[in-house]
């Protein structure tokens, strides 16, 4: 079944050049890395190194549009960076990323190469529709920490996507919950691209094909449903 996202009218007050990009996949194989999604990574972090051409993430115009929109509701930037600048940052240093599984290797090594905030989530365990709204405060968002289970509540004010059941992801593409995270187990799954100006529609659908190749590739028979631009 189709999911539904939409994006409150506060939201779009907030930030007018937001767009998105969906993709769902259904039929997935995940599993622990391999040596050739741990490539990609590699080749991601080659590419992004010569689009920044010995500038730091923060400086690109794409990232200095997310931190904008992210003190417009009240996080500091600096401290809480949106996924694609904490990634690239990771990307630039001695470690490199990391290699979580398969399906977040792919979608990892598309965010770092696009510079682009990219989300996945299990759609198996997404209760409802998913909305980006400006949180209430009382939302509860599930954590783990220390392998002990916890509940957090976001900010009011704050940037969250949720679902039916709570939060899936603090300040807009900060933190992602456990709940409906990607693990090894999961067979379908929704990929969000996020993107603010001067970032276009075109440059979010030329990262969402490469995307569905890469799913297409690690998932012979995955069937795999782009949606426009919105």
């Amino acid at each position: 079944m189709a999911i539904t996202l939409t994006v409150s009218d506060d939201v779009r007050d907030l930030a007018p050049g937001y767009t998105q990009l969906v993709i769902e996949a259904y039929g997935l194989v995940n599993g622990a890395s391999t040596e050739d999604s741990s490539a990609l990574l590699d080749d991601a972090a080659r590419r992004l190194a010569q689009r920044l051409d010995a500038r730091a993430p923060h400086e690109d115009p794409h990232m200095v549009a997310w931190r904008t929109a992210f003190s417009a509701f009240g996080a500091k930037p600096s401290r809480t960076r949106n996924s694609a600048e904490a990634l690239a940052k990771r990307a630039l240093a001695d470690g490199g990323l990391p290699r979580i599984n398969l399906l977040v290797d792919l979608y990892n090594a598309i965010s770092v190469a696009h510079l682009l905030p990219v989300g996945g989530e299990d759609l198996d365990r997404i209760q409802g529709g998913m909305r980006l709204i400006r949180a209430v405060g009382d939302e509860p968002f599930g954590t783990v920490a220390a392998g002990e289970e916890g509940v957090e509540h976001p900010e009011p004010g704050e940037v969250v996507w949720r679902d039916d059941e709570g939060v899936t992801c603090r300040r807009w593409c900060w933190r992602q919950g456990v709940r409906t995270r990607l693990t090894e187990e999961t067979t379908n799954a929704v990929f969000l691209l996020e993107a603010l100006a001067p970032v276009t529609g075109t440059e979010l659908e030329a990262a969402a094909v490469e995307l569905v190749e890469s799913l297409e590739k690690f998932s012979p028979g995955a069937r795999v449903v782009v949606h426009a631009p919105a």
